[in-house]
């Protein structure tokens, strides 16, 4: 699902706006106001609801904006890496890893670890392995997702 270019815009400048210095004084001279009128409010109950609401909305709506952000810049990110490789004089093999499962970026790293100044056939066959491994296990997904009775014929 695509995101409007609106939220995307909307999101990118909240997150930065909520990462200055600025930011986080402000919040800073909230809460130290807040903390003051206590003893005006007694410590009441709804003085408490007060702060615990307002950092509960705003910490709920900042997860969102801060993950599309994050989620974007990522891809970004990736696509200029892939391209990279793609002009450069890298394996074309290493495109589109980061859809491997945590474990086989763990071996995958670990192959290239042990290969270290070895020879670059030596990190080519390492790629060809984990690539094998991750064609294996679509396979095997697909045929489990092809024979699941919910799966739509």
């Amino acid at each position: 699902m695509r995101t409007p270019k609106g939220f995307a815009e909307f999101a990118s400048r909240v997150a930065r706006a909520a990462g200055r210095p600025t930011t986080f004084a402000l919040s800073l001279i909230l809460i130290v106001v807040w903390a003051v009128t206590g003893p005006l409010f007694g410590f009441s109950d709804t003085w408490q609801l007060v702060i615990n609401t307002g950092t509960t909305i705003v910490t709920f709506l900042m997860v969102f904006l801060i993950q599309n952000t994050q989620n974007r810049d990522g891809a970004a990110i990736q696509a200029k890496l892939d391209e990279l490789i793609r002009a450069s004089a890298a394996q074309n093999r290493f495109i589109g890893i980061e859809g491997l499962a945590e474990e086989e970026l763990d071996e995958l790293r670990a192959r290239l670890a042990l290969h270290n100044g070895a020879p670059s056939n030596a990190v080519v066959e390492a790629a060809d392995q984990a690539e094998a491994a991750a064609d294996v296990r679509a396979r095997e997904a697909a045929q489990r997702v092809a024979g699941s009775p919910s799966y739509p014929r």
